[in-house]
């Protein structure tokens, strides 16, 4: 019996697989690694395994291949912030717990989380949309189970505002070295209430 030598080339029927997802986990890594300057299509690609034309079937700018990662850090956040706070004893423990959730992932996550938060390009795209959206749900929801519905989007806001600030400030270092962040974690917390 005649064996074939292994090649190590793909057969020109070879798939992927899910590509789409595969490029935004590669923009992930080399957002997370190397940061923004060096996320490009090209890179993604490289990073992929695949041709360098391969995310145009996908993304036709960087632009979009970055809002689809930013939906992707979203999805990650909601469900850091349901883990985190799963185990809270009541609406006032919960929102607290995901207070503390927030600005762990903001650290655990700080390069996807600027992105998120900070893009310095507009990003858009309806996956991006529905994963912000239900973010500010998920906050809305647990900011009225603590403080009713009346005015319960400002009252998300200023508790979001807090937070968020907090974590920017302590993601770039820009809280004063006198100031014990522990200290000013747990005075932010009371604020919640």
């Amino acid at each position: 019996m005649l064996e074939l030598p292994m090649t190590k080339t793909r057969p020109k029927n070879y798939h992927h697989g899910d590509l789409r997802e595969a490029l935004i986990k590669a923009g992930r890594l080399i957002l997370e690694e190397q940061g923004i300057a060096a996320l490009t299509l090209r890179a993604c690609a490289r990073k992929a395994g695949v041709s360098h034309a391969a995310p145009q079937h996908h993304f036709a700018t960087v632009a979009e291949l970055l809002a689809e990662i930013a939906a992707s850090g979203f999805e990650d956040f909601v469900a850091a912030l349901d883990k985190g706070s799963a185990n809270a004893p009541g609406p006032r423990e919960r929102l607290k717990a995901m207070g503390r959730s927030y600005i762990a992932f903001a650290h655990a996550n700080t390069a996807i989380y600027k992105l998120m938060f900070a893009a310095e390009v507009p990003l858009k795209s309806e996956r991006l949309q529905f994963s912000m959206k239900a973010a500010w749900n998920q906050l809305v929801v647990a900011v009225a189970a603590v403080h009713g519905s009346e005015n319960v989007e400002a009252t998300a806001a200023r508790v979001w505002s807090l937070v968020h600030g907090f974590s920017m400030l302590t993601t770039t270092r820009r809280l004063p070295p006198t100031v014990d962040q522990d200290d000013a974690l747990e005075a932010l917390l009371q604020q919640l209430d």
